[in-house]
């Protein structure tokens, strides 16, 4: 077949954070796909047609793309952040198994991007810089019990985590039971992030405590990132932004770099 599907991530809002080998796919593409804000952030051109569609119909819009590769299109899945992580490269591969035998002959390929999750941990520091693991708080694929048996296993294993989806208009209740959930199993001063839009003109970055944190710092466009209890935070001094430094030591019980030096 002369077509091809590349499901790829445009990171996580700025076109600086886009890799070289996306934009060289973009530029190649004949049709691009998906959630109708991320298929905006293609740049029209002659040849390129953009088909957007609401951001709860993925495996429609993974056959779509999957039909009109094999029809010898050129085309490119957009996904924010990375395809891979709660977004629509899973989607198509489910699509591929359950559909026309003949898609599994075409040319797909995952191109990463950058994560949320990484950006958000890159604006701070290195608040992931240990063990940590990722939890999706959105319940509309999953049930709510599922999420709180893994944010309870997550703090009892003393992951650093990160959250995406953590609070929307149609479900504000979740991550007001996360956060009673997280504030029961690590206690008041554990460290948490609330990182909105990263790199883009409306970032904004919240360093706190789960004693302090409210639901509303939240919404759907914040990663929220939880530290371990061997997290720890730096104040700056005459430098902005005001927000303190966050890291987690790369071995547990480090007491300084000074003093447990090691290259990586």
């Amino acid at each position: 077949m002369s077509g091809w599907l590349k499901i790829v991530g445009l990171g996580p809002g700025s076109d600086t954070l886009v890799t070289p080998e996306v934009s060289a796919v973009l530029a190649e593409a004949t049709d691009v796909v998906g959630y109708v804000p991320y298929v905006e952030r293609v740049a029209p051109r002659a040849g390129l047609v953009r088909h957007g569609s609401d951001n709860r119909e993925e495996i429609q819009r993974a056959e779509q793309a999957l039909t009109m590769a094999a029809d010898g299109r050129r085309v490119a899945v957009v996904s924010s952040g990375d395809p891979g992580v709660f977004a629509m490269a899973s989607a198509v591969f489910e699509a591929l198994e359950a559909g026309d035998a003949q898609w599994r002959s075409l040319d797909v390929q995952v191109l990463p991007g950058i994560s949320a999750m990484l950006a958000a941990s890159a604006s701070v520091g290195a608040p992931l810089g240990h063990d940590f693991c990722c939890i999706n708080l959105s319940d509309n694929l999953k049930p709510w019990a599922l999420i709180e048996k893994r944010l309870r296993l997550a703090a009892e294993a003393d992951f650093a985590m990160a959250f995406y989806n953590p609070r929307s208009r149609a479900r504000p209740e979740g991550f007001v039971r996360t956060l009673e959930v997280l504030l029961d199993a690590c206690g008041p001063e554990r460290l948490i992030i609330f990182a909105r839009a990263v790199s883009t003109p409306d970032e904004s970055i919240r360093v706190t405590t789960l004693g302090e944190a409210t639901p509303e710092m939240a919404d759907m466009r914040t990663l929220v990132i939880v530290g371990s209890s061997q997290t720890r935070r730096i104040e700056r001094s005459g430098h902005e932004p005001s927000e303190p430094w966050v890291y987690t030591p790369r071995s547990v019980g480090a007491k300084s770099q000074a003093s447990t030096s090691s290259r990586a």
